[in-house]
């Protein structure tokens, strides 16, 4: 497809804001409550009530602006989306059309090619979620608890070429919602949704190609998975010489399956208008440099730093700082370290525990292993004390019952043996049990030397230092 046709992406996504209460009410937001039961007069949608405006919604909007370059708007305005649906209960969603709170921005992500590439971001505005349907087999219930939870929808500009760009965008942004600390950013949850707009021109047209829209997809993989099916699909339907219907669809992860959910509906059909009920959102430009002050490090200038301090690749960096709460866990350890090699904490993180991790499906914040207990571990192998094979077999357990690496040491006698004389020792018993060999080795089979490594090694259960064993069993035999 690639050689045939160009293919034009845009992604939007609304994230969900990590307020205590609702954005136009001061009802709680609570992820796991019994169903209707975070609701009032005003997010159930009653007639004659007034929405207020939570000032937390403004402030991480702008912070999100100010991190993606946008340009803030000291005034914007709020409009009434009009469509219905059985989780809409006022009828329609509060929202911002012509002018948001933030616009022309861009975040910059690493293309195929290796070279910087900037995705445009047309706008981010403040808009309310709706309700929950739950399906059943013989009906469909309504929870209302999520209704009028804030979330920033952030528009992409249409720059996006294929689904490895796509993930590193939703991944660049990920990032900076969980660093600026104003969303969760848990997918799995729906904190943070993705509808992805694609089209297909063929390759010589100046023409724009009719797109469809995919919504509400929660996961990288689910993004990546269905951009490569609508591409494929849109292709083989070019290629037959037929036209591509404007259409809005779902993507069923299980079957791997898009389903047509309706013909897409243009922005006339939802008869925007101003929201009546809210005056337009002003502010001074003192609050935003006041915001501005207080942006942590984000994460383009944690991996500069961690290059920099760390001595650590632009790959390594970029795994390390993809998470604030793995950046956090990376420098906690290299604290706790005493060695000076950074790039060793790195190596572990990397392999070891993020192998763990994945295993059992878990984030780097539910870590068993601490900061701490890691370096200890590390500790241990540079002073000598265990070798970085035993550290491998402690680490597991370590992982598995929630123990610190000295607690399993002792369980498994796994100290390093380092005593040259008890590494004789061991040396003497496997010539003796092995007078063949030896004759041998001293007749020019050297390559012997191997397996009376592997011999004393064995003796020991893996616990003699291999150094020390290489060098001793050298001077014995030459």
């Amino acid at each position: 497809m690639e050689s045939r046709y160009n293919t034009i992406i845009g992604l939007e996504v609304h994230a969900q804001l990590a307020t205590k209460t609702k954005t136009w009410c001061r009802c709680q937001v609570v992820s796991h409550a019994i169903e209707n039961t975070k609701v009032c007069e005003i997010c159930s949608g009653h007639p004659g009530t007034l929405p207020s405006m939570n000032q937390k919604v403004r402030d991480f909007a702008i912070l999100l602006g100010l991190a993606t370059q946008c340009r803030i708007n000291l005034l914007s305005f709020f409009d009434r989306k009009n469509y219905f649906y059985p989780d809409l209960p006022k009828g329609y969603q509060i929202t911002q059309y012509d002018v948001p709170i933030c616009q022309d921005g861009h975040i910059e992500i690493t293309s195929d090619n290796g070279e910087i590439k900037k995705i445009g971001i047309e706008r981010i505005q403040i808009e309310e979620d709706t309700g929950k349907s739950i399906h059943n087999k013989k009906s469909t219930l309504i929870d209302l608890n999520r209704a009028g939870t804030p979330l920033l929808e952030i528009v992409g500009k249409p720059d996006i070429v294929n689904s490895k760009e796509a993930v590193s965008y939703l991944k660049k942004l990920h990032a900076l919602l969980t660093y600026l600390g104003i969303s969760s950013g848990n997918m799995q949850e729906g904190n943070m949704r993705c509808d992805v707009n694609i089209s297909l021109s063929p390759k010589r047209s100046q023409k724009r190609g009719t797109r469809t829209e995919t919504k509400n997809l929660n996961s990288f993989r689910s993004v990546e998975h269905l951009i490569e099916l609508e591409v494929q699909r849109q292709g083989q339907i070019l290629d037959e010489g037929k036209k591509v219907i404007q259409q809005t669809l779902s993507f069923d992860v299980n079957s791997s399956t898009i389903k047509i959910l309706r013909t897409k509906s243009d922005a006339n059909d939802y008869r925007y208008f101003p929201e009546p009920d809210l005056s337009p959102l002003a502010f001074e430009q003192s609050l935003v440099d006041k915001l501005a002050a207080q942006l942590p490090e984000l994460p383009d200038a944690k991996k500069s730093r961690f290059q920099g301090q760390y001595k650590l690749s632009s790959y390594d960096a970029d795994f390390l700082t993809s998470s604030k709460f793995l950046a956090d866990y990376f420098e906690k350890a290299v604290k706790f370290f005493r060695g000076k090699d950074a790039k060793k904490i790195s190596n572990w993180i990397m392999v070891e525990l993020f192998h763990a991790l994945n295993e059992v499906a878990l984030p780097i914040e539910k870590s068993p292993i601490s900061p701490a207990d890691l370096s200890e571990l590390l500790n241990m192998i540079d002073s000598g004390e265990i070798s970085g094979k035993m550290a491998k077999e402690i680490f597991q357990k370590m992982f598995d019952e929630h123990k610190k690496a000295r607690t399993v040491i002792e369980e498994l006698d796994l100290r390093q043996i380092n005593s040259d004389d008890k590494i004789e020792e061991l040396i003497d018993t496997v010539l003796e049990q092995n007078l063949n060999e030896v004759t041998r080795y001293e007749n020019g089979e050297k390559r012997l030397f191997g397996f009376f490594v592997g011999q004393v090694m064995k003796l020991s259960k893996g616990q003699a230092n291999p150094a020390k064993v290489n060098k001793l069993l050298h001077k014995k035999l030459d």
